[in-house]
């Protein structure tokens, strides 16, 4: 019954006798979690009858903050820790609810709304191979920092470069480096495990690999790194102007884990298979 009155509201909105209304613009960072998140989020709408328009891909995520407050696009998924260090320039926080609730205000004084969490959490994960972990008994980031001998650490560019990346993995651990980080596309990282050119990498808790490839997460048991909670961020003005949009959007809060993140991650870039089918296919198991 509920679902029918949202329906029904959008269709009354986004419709007329003239034809349909300023399609809503349905953006995403340029990254393959993003994309499928997009994507999703744009098929949900469509099955409410919303005429939606896709920017995927747009870019890094000052390029699709500033699309949104200038109405170049109406919604695309935000990290809460991303927003809270890269957006709002704010000090690294590790609660999840006060990062949500401080990231939240700051975006409405931007006339942008924070819808609730989806249900990922995409932190950034300090990853090393199985084997590593049984020799040396380590299972946490704590213990990590005790092994004398050190880590060949392998990074992306972003996360030597965020105050919510190496600086605060360093400053809250003091793992010992014995050379420089290897820096190299996220895309690489995996492979230097496997080649054992690194022996711990800085990956994301939702790579697809994760849950194929013989590797363990250390736990972030001192709480270095801010939540990473994705939530769909929106322009007020099209969120109010469309009776029912806010509540078919938040029929996609909590329907989401970080296990299915990964296997959503892995479908698009392990198995090639085609970002529009995935999401239909995630769609219907609901």
């Amino acid at each position: 019954m509920a679902r029918t009155a949202i329906v029904a509201g959008l269709i009354a909105l986004f419709s007329t006798s003239c034809g349909w209304h300023p399609r809503l613009v349905i953006a995403s960072k340029n990254f393959t979690e993003q994309v499928v998140l997009g994507e999703i989020i744009a098929q949900h709408l469509e099955r409410r009858h919303v005429n939606v328009a896709r920017r995927l891909n747009l870019g890094g995520t000052l390029l699709a903050h500033q699309a949104l407050l200038s109405g170049d696009i109406d919604l695309y998924p935000e990290y809460t820790g991303t927003a809270l260090t890269a957006i709002f320039k704010q000090p690294v926080a590790t609660d999840r609810a006060t990062v949500l609730d401080r990231v939240r205000g700051e975006y409405r004084k931007l006339q942008v709304e924070l819808l609730d969490p989806l249900g990922i959490d995409n932190g950034f994960a300090m990853v090393i191979r199985n084997e590593d972990m049984r020799r040396l008994q380590v299972v946490t980031l704590s213990q990590a920092a005790e092994v004398k001998e050190g880590w060949h650490l392998g990074a992306g560019y972003e996360f030597e470069q965020r105050p919510d990346g190496l600086a605060a993995l360093r400053n809250k651990y003091h793992l010992i480096f014995p050379v420089a980080p290897k820096s190299m596309d996220l895309g690489l990282l995996y492979q230097a495990m496997e080649q054992k050119q690194v022996d711990m990498i800085a990956a994301n808790a939702t790579d697809g690999l994760l849950s194929k490839l013989d590797l363990r997460v250390l736990e972030d048991d001192w709480h270095a790194f801010p939540p990473y909670q994705v939530c769909i961020a929106m322009r007020q003005d099209r969120l109010k102007g469309a009776p029912g949009l806010d509540a078919a959007l938040r029929e996609l809060s909590g329907k989401f884990t970080n296990a299915a993140m990964q296997s959503l991650n892995y479908q698009v870039d392990g198995l090639h298979r085609p970002v529009a089918e995935v999401a239909r296919e995630f769609l219907k198991s609901w």
